[in-house]
Formats: C-alpha cells, structure tokens, sequence
C-alpha cells in the first residue's frame, strides 16, 4: 500500500518576469534573504512519506488483521460457551493470551521477511505438515476453547484452588517468553517444516536452541497443558494432551526432514542431543 506526498512541484520567485510569448515557470535562484527553512521541512516529509511507504508491508497488514480476527473469535467462544463474562479464570487467561498475541505482533512488525516466510509456507510444505499444522494450530486450540467455556457453564470439572491457578498462569508465562526467545533468535522460525533453501536457511544454535532442538515446540506444549488448568478445564486438559502427542510426532518428522536436508544440522543434533526436554528426549 503506497502513500504519495507530492510537496511542491516549485515556486516562481518574487519580482521574476517570464518572456511575452512562452512563459517561464522556472524557480529563479534563491536569493540569500528567502527562507530556507520551509524548503527543508518539505523535502523532510518527502523522505518520511517515503520511509513509511516503504515500511508498509501488505503481508504484515495480512497478518495482523488474521491476528485480531484469530483473537475475537477465540475470545468470544471463551466467553459465548461459558454463558457468563463473571468468570475471573477467563479473564486470567484473556491476559496472557493477549500480552502473547502483542509481543508476536510487535515482534513481526520488525521481521517482515519472517512474516512472509510464515504467510506463504503453507503453499511450499508437505502434505502431512499441513494437516498437521491445522490440528494444533486451529483445530484443537478452539475445541479446547469451546470445552473450557462450555466447562464453566455445567460445571464438569472441580474449582481448582486459587494457588494452583495462578501457578499454571505463571507457567503459562513463561512457556510464552520460551516461545518468544526461539523466534527471536531463529530467522527460520516458520510455521510449517520446509527446508527453506530460497532464505538461506542455515541452522540455528543460539538462545534456547543450545539446549534443546525444537524449543518453540516445547514452549507450545507447556502453554496448551497450563492454559485449561487456568480455566479449570479437565476437558481441555485432555485436548492439551492430544496436542502434546501431536508435537511429538511434528518433531519426530520435522527433525528427521531437516537432518536429510539442511546442512550441517546432523552435526548440530550430536552436539545438542534433546529434541524437546533436556535430559529426557
């Protein structure tokens, strides 16, 4: 989306007499009285114009309108199926849900190569990832919604004691800043498993990947196993655990992808032995 700001095309000076047959529009050369300063500010908001055409990514307009959109539904099924909004566990989890989403958008507002990348790998990704990514990333997480609020409403599972709530929101903090420090350190971070060789993709080894070799994967999993907690949700628990054993079979897969395909990632997974929890696998 391109704005144009035209400043002034030029200005006939003072005084300055154009020919009788054809006249001269042309600027006469400044004289050293005129000010200067007007014409510095317009040719500043011609290059600040500029700078913000540049910037205006249509991929990045793209996502956050999916973004805000994604965020309203879920929050309305939260709400719509619990039949109530005096529900203090939803509103708990409305608030990690929406520093997350803001961290992500002010985050891809910066990497609009990552935004594009994660726009259009679906289109790139094998089959199996895109059923895949469908299930955890959209399927599941609104079955999970819709369980929790609908949980709330008949009352299904037992009021958790108000400790154990808020120790579940803070791990589900925390398994949000794990996920967050991953994309920050991996340019790669897409959102389906492709060997993203039109990017350079080389592998990553910094930050929480020195520890394990898909962090962003276990970051998801702590989150989609607190939130129902949260929510006092034992149904939503159970779809937290289908999910669980989804991101299992994803990292299985994505990591046998990138060990036949991307270089040097065979030596990186002997170095870093752990797929997903340190000391366990």
């Amino acid at each position: 989306m391109d704005l144009e700001v035209q400043a002034g095309a030029g200005r006939v000076a003072e005084g300055q007499t154009a020919a009788p047959s054809v006249p001269d529009f042309s600027p006469a050369p400044a004289s050293a009285s005129e000010p200067r300063l007007p014409k510095l500010i317009r040719a500043a908001q011609v290059v600040d114009s500029n700078a913000r055409s540049d910037n205006a990514d249509p991929d990045l307009v793209k996502a956050v309108i999916r973004t805000i959109i994604t965020c309203g539904v879920v929050l309305g099924l939260l709400f719509a199926t619990a039949g109530t909004l005096q529900w203090w566990n939803g509103w708990l989890f409305v608030l990690g849900y929406s520093a997350l989403v803001a961290s992500l958008t002010g985050f891809f507002s910066k990497s609009p190569d990552l935004v594009e990348e994660r726009m259009t790998a679906g289109k790139k990704a094998k089959t199996w990832d895109r059923w895949l990514f469908a299930l955890i990333a959209a399927v599941l997480p609104l079955l999970a919604t819709v369980l929790a609020g609908l949980d709330r409403r008949f009352g299904w599972t037992d009021v958790l004691a108000v400790p154990v709530v808020m120790s579940a929101f803070a791990v589900m903090v925390a398994s949000n800043v794990l996920t967050f420090w991953a994309m920050r350190v991996n340019a790669f971070f897409s959102s389906h498993v492709r060997i993203q060789d039109d990017r350079g993709h080389t592998v990553v080894s910094a930050g929480p990947y020195r520890f394990v070799r898909h962090p962003g994967y276990l970051g998801a999993i702590i989150y989609n196993l607190a939130a129902p907690i949260v929510l006092c949700s034992l149904p939503a628990f159970c779809v937290g655990i289908a999910m669980l054993l989804l991101f299992v079979a994803r990292t299985v897969l994505e990591d046998r992808a990138l060990q036949e395909g991307l270089t040097g990632y065979r030596e990186y997974a002997i170095k870093v032995r752990f797929r997903l929890v340190p000391f366990v696998w």
